[in-house]
């Protein structure tokens, strides 16, 4: 079985760069299976380069008049920030051969703590809008939703947020709503995105998964 690194979603075009993840959220559909659409997305190993990630782009990249005009959104199975260097790379080629293209990377927002610095200026122009989940409007609900695998990981998403915001880069969260029948209070979420300079999005919790 080989490595899915590029995979399609409704017409977009996703990179799966990736295991490995910083939270184990109760509602992740990795729990329940191993693949989207059919597509496996456990990689078998993570030692592939960016030229490998770029060939299987290039395979599934869209053939038509408006291929540049798609967007392609760094998310898998794990946390694609975690493979920084990669994706800057990636992100980098798909930029200079296919300027049109929108690039959005969908994340738990803890890579500034895992890097000990602040990694968002390194994204500037490379990266048109970031996703962060945010997941609940303080840190309990948040440890009960997102189960991070360190303390103060709530107060870390919320910085990097902001860090993103501040940036220039267009910036959402995006909180799970509807987990099992749990409903999250969306207008104090929405408040607490807007304080930090982002939108909010609400993600229905699909039970199945695609």
């Amino acid at each position: 079985m080989a490595n899915t690194l590029v995979y399609k979603l409704d017409g977009k075009t996703y990179i799966n760069l990736t295991n490995r993840c910083t939270n184990n959220c109760i509602f992740c559909l990795r729990k329940d299976k191993d693949d989207v659409c059919g597509q496996n997305m456990w990689l078998e190993n993570e030692d592939f380069t960016t030229d490998d990630v770029i060939c299987q782009f290039e395979k599934l990249k869209p053939e038509t008049p408006n291929a540049q005009k798609t967007e392609v959104i760094f998310c898998g199975y794990g946390e694609p920030l975690l493979k920084l260097e990669i994706l800057k790379e990636v992100a980098k080629y798909i930029k200079t051969n296919y300027s049109d293209t929108k690039l959005r990377i969908n994340t738990n927002g803890h890579a500034n703590y895992v890097y000990k610095r602040n990694i968002v200026p390194e994204l500037v122009g490379l990266i048109d809008e970031i996703s962060v989940s945010l997941n609940g409007e303080n840190a309990k609900e948040y440890n009960e939703l997102s189960q991070p695998k360190f303390e103060g990981a709530y107060e870390e998403v919320k910085k990097f947020i902001k860090c993103c915001s501040e940036s220039g880069i267009k910036t959402v969260s995006s909180i799970v709503d509807g987990y099992k029948g749990r409903r999250l209070n969306i207008e104090n979420c929405r408040k607490i995105a807007q304080s930090l300079g982002a939108e909010l999005r609400v993600r229905e919790w699909i039970q199945n998964g695609y």
